[in-house]
């Protein structure tokens, strides 16, 4: 019977015996394990050669003798010359070294060892073996069906003995609402997280698909309301990420794009907690693609400004509205908007730019208002328009601009896709 069993290797001697690709691919996993690999063959492709040179692996020339097995604590022969492999795994065996066969496609493998497809979700490391005598392409079919469950965070991944030393922070992007925009590296720290730490805005619908017992704290804001200031919030990450556990900080959109990320991570690196970053998508773009609006376009746009509505105007804002040169995005802007419309037409932008507010982006409710600059203000008032909202403003903005007739879309919007001028 095979059984799985994780060996360290890391700073101990491996042999591998061949010098062809099947070698190569082994010496380099083994590399990168940590392993002190050395390769013997008369020949080396060029894969196996880089790794010499780069000095990762070191090479004898010749063919594989006895004694080259001393001290080593596992070997991987793959010369695909029968006699050869089938020295070496008794010579391996005779001294009670584990030893992988790799060196025969179509003969059943002869060593004490298999190499088992594997996939590596953090710092879970999952290996696919047959019972049955080595099977290697079946193993890769279930491997890379495990991995997909990895990847879609479908796999409760939390360690279950947490270690002080061993907390961390992972600030994830959640993207501006739908679920199905939450990135797959997303999903997958959610999954090893023991607290979640969320933000009002984002993909909430996710945390209804953790285990119960997630720990999940609400630091959700909403205009002129923070009843989490962010230095509690700083303090809440560092706290739980030092009693060993791992701490996912979801925000809605990007963290680094007005999210505040940069501060978080200020926070944890000082107090000396691990800390990395997932990207996310961030509303400044989805918005405007949600709501079939392209920030740029061949011919009419080449650049994109975004801004935060709550500080105002930046000459270059104004410059590119009035030159028509660029698109302005404006986040948390719907407080400020007559404000803005005010300070834009006082700083001489055409009153007639078209603008669009779009209201809950990528989610079932989204609302999209189209008017002209003078007029947003009013027009937003009288329907009603409420944060979470994005403002777009410039000639893309223009309702209809990528109207096409019927048949000349090639494919119908599915579920939650934008319908073009709406």
């Amino acid at each position: 019977m095979t059984t799985l069993l994780g060996a360290e290797l890391t700073d101990r001697p491996v042999l591998v015996v061949g010098g062809g690709p099947v070698a190569a691919r082994r010496a380099e996993a083994l590399v990168d394990d940590g392993a002190r690999v050395h390769v013997v063959a008369p020949h080396v492709c060029e894969h196996l050669a880089d790794l010499v040179v780069a000095g990762r692996a070191r090479w004898s020339d010749r063919e594989v003798v006895e004694s080259d097995l001393d001290d080593v604590w596992l070997v991987h022969t793959a010369t695909g010359e029968r006699a050869t492999d089938a020295a070496v795994v008794a010579w391996a065996t005779a001294r009670r070294v584990f030893c992988v066969d790799a060196g025969g496609q179509r003969r059943a493998a002869a060593g004490t060892a298999r190499t088992p497809a594997t996939t590596r979700a953090g710092d879970v490391l999952v290996g696919v073996v047959s019972t049955a005598g080595a099977d290697p392409r079946r193993s890769v079919r279930v491997r890379d069906r495990l991995a997909a469950h990895l990847r879609a965070g479908d796999v409760d991944l939390r360690r279950r003995r947490p270690a002080a030393d061993r907390g961390r922070v992972v600030l994830v992007g959640g993207g501006p609402g739908d679920v199905g925009l939450l990135t797959v590296a997303g999903r997958r720290a959610l999954a090893e997280a023991d607290v979640v730490v969320a933000d009002r805005l984002g993909p909430s619908d996710v945390l209804d698909e953790l285990p119960a017992d997630v720990e999940v704290v609400d630091v959700g804001k909403s205009p002129g309301h923070h009843p989490v200031p962010q230095d509690e919030i700083n303090r809440i990450l560092v706290e739980h990420a030092q009693r060993g556990r791992v701490v996912v900080r979801l925000k809605g959109g990007d963290p680094f794009v007005y999210g505040r990320g940069g501060e978080e991570v200020l926070a944890c690196r000082s107090a000396g907690v691990p800390v990395t970053v997932v990207p996310g998508v961030s509303s400044a773009f989805a918005a405007a693609a949600a709501a079939g609006i392209p920030l740029t376009h061949r011919g009419l746009v080449g650049a994109v400004h975004v801004m935060n509505g709550t500080d105002g105007w930046s000459s270059a804002a104004l410059t590119g509205l009035r030159e028509r040169s660029c698109t302005v995005v404006v986040l948390m802007g719907v407080g400020a908007l007559p404000a803005l419309v005010r300070g834009a037409l006082s700083g001489g932008v055409d009153p007639d730019v078209p603008v669009a507010v779009v209201e809950r982006a990528t989610l079932p409710d989204q609302r999209v208002t189209h008017a002209a600059l003078h007029e947003v203000a009013a027009v937003a008032s009288a329907r009603g328009v409420r944060a979470p909202a994005v403002l777009v403003l410039g000639d893309v903005a223009r309702p209809g601009l990528l109207d096409v007739p019927q048949d000349e879309r090639v494919h119908a919007p599915g579920p939650g896709a934008a319908t073009m001028g709406a």
